[in-house]
């Protein structure tokens, strides 16, 4: 049934779907835990199912960049399990999260056998990319607030719901990760939101 739900493997046919569960399982890391640290071994390829997941790498300097935050039906670290390199980021759990594993030995011996499987997860995988080339056209180009609002426009498309006349967002998000995921400090993030909370755009 989860499988059934998960963008990435709803395409495929209840038997397809039969064959991944009888080799995955789930795994469940607590709020606050890592999934994966930055440069270890990519031993397995892992779909979230439950919670929030935030990727991210960490500069010689000490200050952590947000590449993206990662939701339900999303993949893990797929690009480096297929290619059998480490982790080029790291992963935190920022809710109770639940991840289907398939360990890289499984995972090949699906995709060679199954090929739809390939198609539904390179789907997943261009929607990832694309969306990580416009953040990165962002952060170059892109105006802080435009930033912002590109931020908020995206997340209330993904997860939003509509209240009291607008759009909820039900993801606490802190400061500092709100300049990290905008490429802009926590002095700048406080003063665009205490402005726009000002005049009613938030």
């Amino acid at each position: 049934e989860l499988l059934r739900r998960s963008p990435l493997f709803r395409r495929l046919s209840a038997d397809d779907r039969a064959r991944v569960a009888a080799v995955a399982r789930l795994v469940h890391h607590p709020h606050g835990s890592h999934i994966f640290a930055e440069g270890e071994d990519a031993s397995a390829f892992l779909a979230v199912v439950e919670g929030r997941v935030k990727v991210y790498k960490s500069t010689p300097a000490g200050k952590e960049i947000i590449l993206e935050i990662f939701g339900p039906g999303d993949p893990l670290g797929a690009v480096a399990v297929y290619e059998s390199s480490p982790f080029p980021a790291s992963a935190l759990a920022l809710d109770d999260v639940t991840c289907l594993r398939l360990e890289q030995r499984d995972f090949f011996d699906l995709l060679e056998r199954h090929p739809v499987l390939v198609r539904g997860l390179l789907s997943g995988l261009t929607i990832r990319l694309a969306e990580l080339t416009r953040r990165l056209a962002d952060l170059t180009g892109a105006r802080v607030e435009a930033r912002f609002a590109r931020l908020f426009l995206k997340l209330g498309h993904q997860i939003g719901r509509r209240e009291r006349g607008g759009t909820f967002v039900p993801m606490p998000l802190a400061r500092q990760e709100l300049a990290d995921l905008t490429g802009t400090t926590i002095e700048t993030a406080i003063r665009i939101m205490s402005r726009w909370q000002k005049e009613h755009v938030l």
